[in-house]
Parts: structure tokens; C-alpha cells; sequence
């Protein structure tokens, strides 16, 4: 997704960092030209300031979307992800372990859950952070309770795995 994106925005490094913004934070645009997070509209000139860019540059941006048909299927269907738990988590008596592995190879999530159930220990999230959205991406899983040194060791085990972290 995020080629096509980069392909359609290539010449306007500003119209870039304001479509980066709106994937990341899962805001979509409607016909009319409105940013939305969900039923909530956003004001331009907000997101102007938060992409660091003019608020004309908003505008020009939502514009240029429109006019690519693939590209506007794609924003005006982009949805807020929800509560990240992960961010939360020591507040709410939840575990968090971060796991950074190949984002191209397949199976990590099966197979950390896998040993996570071997616990009896109840996933309440798992973010797989996009690698052609975020430089150095990671599997955050957020659990019920704490996850024992020797599944976190286990976890580690797994091919592709290059780290972890819990908390």
C-alpha cells in the first residue's frame, strides 16, 4: 500500500509527510475534502501543524488524493487502529512484550501465541507494526498477566526473532 502512496505523492515531499499522518493515525478523507477519525472531523490546520507543513499543503494533498481513483479508495477507508493497550498496560495489571523479528517472514504471531496459550495466558492485544510505515517495526503483544522468563526465552528461540522486550 504504501508504495503505491510513495509512487502517487513522489514529487511533493510535503504532500508525503501529510499522507504519512493519515496512515499512521488511520485518518481518512471524504469527498468533500474532510479529514476524519472516525465520525470525528479534523481540523487542517491541526494536522497542517502535526505534519510540520503549510495548511494549504493539507488541502493540496487532499486534493491530489481525489483525483487518483486507487488512492482515494485507499483514504477514504482508512479507520483509527483503536486504544493502543500497550501504552496503558502497567495501569491496567497487563503484561507487554515487544518483539522485534523479519517482518517478511511468516508465522512469528502463530507461533508466539502458541507459546503464550502453553501459559494459559489470555492475549488482549497484538500490533504488528508496518515495516514500510515504520523503520525498525515490532510485534507488541499485550497479555492478561505478566509472561514467565522461560516463554520470553522460548520467544526468543523463534527463528527470525532478533529481540525482545517485556514489561
Amino acid at each position: 500500500m504504501w508504495k503505491k502512496i510513495a509512487e502517487g505523492l513522489s514529487k511533493f515531499p510535503a504532500r508525503l509527510r501529510v499522507a504519512r499522518l493519515l496512515v499512521e493515525l488511520g485518518l481518512s478523507i471524504t469527498s468533500d475534502g474532510k479529514i476524519m477519525c472516525g465520525p470525528i472531523e479534523m481540523s487542517q490546520a491541526k494536522i497542517a501543524e502535526a505534519a510540520d507543513v503549510d495548511r494549504r499543503v493539507v488541502q493540496e494533498t487532499i486534493e491530489t488524493l481525489a483525483k487518483d481513483p486507487e488512492l482515494f479508495q485507499i483514504f477514504t477507508n482508512l479507520k483509527p487502529a483503536g486504544p493502543h493497550l500497550g501504552t496503558v498496560a502497567k495501569y491496567l495489571g497487563y503484561g507487554v512484550v515487544e518483539i522485534w523479528a523479519d517482518p517478511h517472514r511468516s508465522g512469528t504471531l502463530a507461533k508466539v501465541a502458541a507459546l503464550i496459550s502453553k501459559d494459559n495466558i489470555s492475549i488482549r492485544q497484538a500490533i504488528a507494526e508496518d515495516p514500510d510505515l515504520v523503520p525498525d517495526p515490532k510485534l507488541i503483544v499485550v497479555t492478561e498477566t505478566e509472561i514467565s522468563g522461560d516463554t520470553l526465552k522460548a520467544i526468543l528461540k523463534i527463528p527470525g526473532v532478533s529481540k525482545i522486550s517485556a514489561y
